[in-house]
């Protein structure tokens, strides 16, 4: 083991193991044993229980009514446009991990990999997925780095950044050990203060199938087989290591259709071209951002904002709708969030879904296109079942990229119920082994319940930063 060097922090290696619960904990024994001699607890979680939200939390150690990031993505009003996973780290307000860090210990070095919101971080070394847009449509995988010079090294090193595997129908193991791979090196080669690694396989397979089914639980050990390699290196190097959970994913059965449900109250707008429906969100009197199982609903006018409530109030599959009172209960009383949040029912979730024929939906809607869809479409990690000619689409779409053409590959289906798997909801208390999960390598760093807003001190603390 490599001892530390003398007057410098302890080095940190933080794995965001999504979707981590004690549940798939039994079926990942590198992360088990890691946990059995260091520490373990449960993750206290943000609403909603997103990707964005949680990270952002995690780093700031406030909570989105503070840090701004209500969701993946919301409605921008300045712009008058739903934007989704945007990149840009000046879209979280706050103190973050490595400023914290560097008034404690100046030169304080952080590696940034694939955790959100790492474009223009004032970290030393990022990597995160940015795919190459070509001014004839073409849309090509590759990744951004800092410094410039990195870019080369891992795309010759690990090959291009897996961005098909990383999401959509063919996302599976292998983002994921590309990342890995990335993280041991930059580790190896730039001996960063804290490393920061994002792996996203467990998303994939529990939204799928459902984290009770077998496939869930195979991809639990097959990441934990992926991880082995650097959790190794990191012992080796006298690394502590940290492995948390944005969120527990759930089972689910009921897809909620609220933005038709405004429609059919006559409160959203869509305009048309070329025979296809768009949102039009600046004339809608009310709409929705689905987001996995919480939605924000804007409404333009105060005056709109009951009869929005009473279009949404006896929907099947909507738990709560929070006012006001309600969002400032749950720390999410911010200007972006919309005037009224739905909370899906345990079981269900809800679609960004507006258009009422298929027929009539926008061509966008059966491609993986996370940017210009109005709210998440998790249906993205599927092809479409009901289309007997959806692999030959497929093979001819890569035909033509290859090719160097322009292609579609039109093979997301319009059919939401094989989601078997969602998030977004806080835990519940009558099962809190399907909450996420915080490990450390060191005995005693944490036990019981952790609060999200907890990490960024915890995570100064065992770097020896205060």
């Amino acid at each position: 083991m490599t001892p530390s060097v003398p007057g410098r922090p302890t080095p940190l290696l933080v794995l965001d193991v999504v979707g981590l619960t004690p549940h798939l904990l039994a079926h990942m024994p590198r992360l088990a044993a890691l946990a059995e001699t260091g520490s373990q607890a449960l993750l206290g979680t943000v609403l909603p229980a997103v990707t964005c939200a949680a990270q952002s939390t995690f780093l700031t150690g406030t909570t989105p009514a503070e840090h701004g990031i209500v969701g993946n993505g919301w409605y921008f009003r300045e712009l008058g446009d739903v934007l989704l996973w945007r990149q840009h780290n000046g879209l979280v307000t706050g103190d973050k991990l490595w400023d914290a860090a560097r008034r404690a210990h100046p030169g304080y070095t952080v590696a940034n990999i694939c955790w959100w919101y790492a474009m223009g971080a004032d970290t030393d070394v990022t990597v995160t997925p940015r795919p190459v847009y070509y001014a004839d449509g073409r849309k090509e995988p590759d990744c951004y780095t800092r410094p410039p010079a990195l870019h080369d090294e891992l795309t010759e090193k690990f090959g291009t950044f897996p961005l098909f595997h990383f999401w959509g129908p063919g996302a599976d193991i292998v983002s994921s050990r590309w990342i890995v791979d990335a993280t041991r090196h930059i580790i190896d080669t730039r001996r960063p203060d804290l490393a920061l690694c994002y792996l996203p396989h467990l998303d994939y397979d529990l939204q799928r199938f459902g984290p009770d089914d077998p496939r869930a639980h195979r991809a639990a050990a097959d990441l934990d087989a992926v991880i082995a390699p650097l959790l190794a290196d990191a012992k080796a190097e006298g690394r502590t290591v940290v492995a948390l959970s944005e969120y527990g994913i759930t089972r689910v059965s009921r897809p909620v259709d609220i933005n038709r449900a405004l429609r059919r109250a006559g409160l959203l707008e869509v305009h048309t071209q070329d025979g296809m429906e768009y949102l039009d969100p600046m004339a809608s009197r009310a709409f929705a951002v689905a987001d996995h199982q919480i939605a924000h609903v804007y409404v333009r006018r105060p005056e709109d904002l009951e009869a929005t409530r009473a279009a949404l109030q006896g929907l099947p599959g909507i738990d709560q709708l929070l006012d006001d009172e309600g969002k400032k209960a749950h720390h999410l009383d911010h200007p972006r969030s919309g005037e009224l949040v739905a909370v899906a029912e345990p079981d269900a979730w809800f679609t960004y879904y507006y258009w009422l024929d298929d027929a009539r939906a926008p061509d966008f809607a059966q491609l993986v296109e996370i940017h210009r869809k109005p709210g998440y479409d998790p249906v993205e990690l599927f092809m479409d079942p009901e289309d007997p000619y959806v692999r030959l689409k497929a093979a001819g779409a890569l035909a033509r990229k290859k090719l160097g053409m322009r292609y579609r590959m039109a093979v997301v289906p319009l059919d939401p119920s094989p989601i078997r798997g969602s998030h977004g909801r806080l835990p519940t208390s009558e099962d809190p082994d399907s909450g996420p999960l915080i490990l450390c390598s060191t005995p005693r760093a944490v036990t019981g319940r952790v609060a999200a807003t907890d990490v960024k001190s915890l995570l100064l603390r065992l770097a020896g930063l205060s």
